[in-house]
């Protein structure tokens, strides 16, 4: 089994700290960028390694936003998908119009092949498995429609197959033996397969077109948040598909398309109030950048989502910062 190679941020000129970062994270993952709350404090650490075919990494972090954008899907060179299992903290995974919401313990995956973005709101330790594409599918059938779903560590087997990578990190750590490691790993799927299985959403019987126009609506979503005239009719217009097709597909889910879309716009505008690029532009305008024309409206739908006003959001979040 190849030896463990860590990196870390600590004592580096802040300077150089978040270029350092963002590259080191990139090699060992896929093309990313991360938006530390607060740089001149910021810290982190990678030790990775890999056993076979799967990669294993171990990362520090302190809170920060990572974007894995459509231009970062671009450069991905190999379709892998992520497990995400957190150790220490918390953290919200989003994909596909999902949000996973990890305590230590909990998992869930991630395809590299579509874009994403993780937020740790304070100091924490995840392990990631990367797992390459052709493999995962010999094990779950049709893993891009499980995205962002959280599995937890006190459910049946979910919860087994999280101590068990745990305890197999742990023992990366001491040099396991090449044979050992392969049998593990193969272990480690199959686990993952019957972790998935047990899923109702695996079993809801849903068609793998009907997962991939979903994908594609979401992604279209993602791509034109900024036009105000998104709307359903937009989206299925622009999908191929009637009104009434499009509301079918999302029937299932937890939110209707405008909830989504909705949704979406107003994480955005959270994002860029917060975001230290973006922190001399007004409020107004920030808003208009997402699709917003009523500095009204989007002042009510803000307040209703984050029982505050724009303002005091970007005012509590900066305070916090510093």
């Amino acid at each position: 089994m190849a030896q463990i190679e860590s990196i870390s941020t600590a004592g580096m000129d802040p300077r150089r700290k978040l270029a350092f970062w963002n590259d080191r994270a990139c090699e060992s993952f896929s093309p990313l960028v991360s938006d530390p709350v607060d740089l001149r404090s910021f810290n982190g650490s990678i030790a990775r390694t890999t056993a076979g075919d799967i990669t294993l990494a171990e990362v520090y972090s302190e809170a920060q936003l990572v974007r894995h954008s459509r231009s970062h899907v671009a450069r991905t060179r190999s379709a892998m998908f992520f497990l995400h299992l957190m150790l220490e903290g918390e953290s919200i995974n989003r994909q596909d119009g999902r949000e996973a919401h990890l305590k230590a313990g909990d998992f869930t995956l991630c395809d590299s092949t579509r874009h994403y973005e993780i937020q740790f709101p304070a100091a924490n330790r995840m392990l990631v498995l990367g797992i390459p594409d052709a493999k995962i599918r010999r094990h779950i059938a049709c893993p891009e429609s499980l995205v962002a779903v959280p599995m937890t560590s006190s459910n049946g087997v979910s919860g087994l197959l999280s101590r068990f990578i745990r305890n197999f990190w742990t023992e990366c750590t001491q040099e396991l033996e090449d044979a050992a490691a392969a049998r593990v790993t193969l272990a480690i799927l199959n686990l993952l397969g019957a972790t998935y299985a047990d899923l109702p959403r695996a079993q809801a019987g849903r068609s793998s077109l009907a997962i991939a126009h979903r994908i594609r609506i979401i992604n279209f979503i993602e791509a034109h948040l900024s036009d105000p005239d998104l709307t359903p009719t937009r989206v299925a217009e622009a999908c191929k598909m009637t009104p009434r097709y499009l509301h079918h597909l999302f029937s299932e889910e937890e939110e209707t398309v405008s909830r989504c879309i909705l949704r979406r716009r107003l994480e955005a505008c959270a994002q860029a109030l917060v975001s230290r690029a973006q922190r001399s532009r007004t409020v107004t305008s920030i808003a208009f950048d997402y699709g917003f024309n009523s500095p009204t409206h989007f002042g009510r739908v803000f307040r209703a989502k984050y029982e505050m006003t724009p303002r005091e959001y970007r005012r509590i979040q900066m305070e916090a910062a510093t």
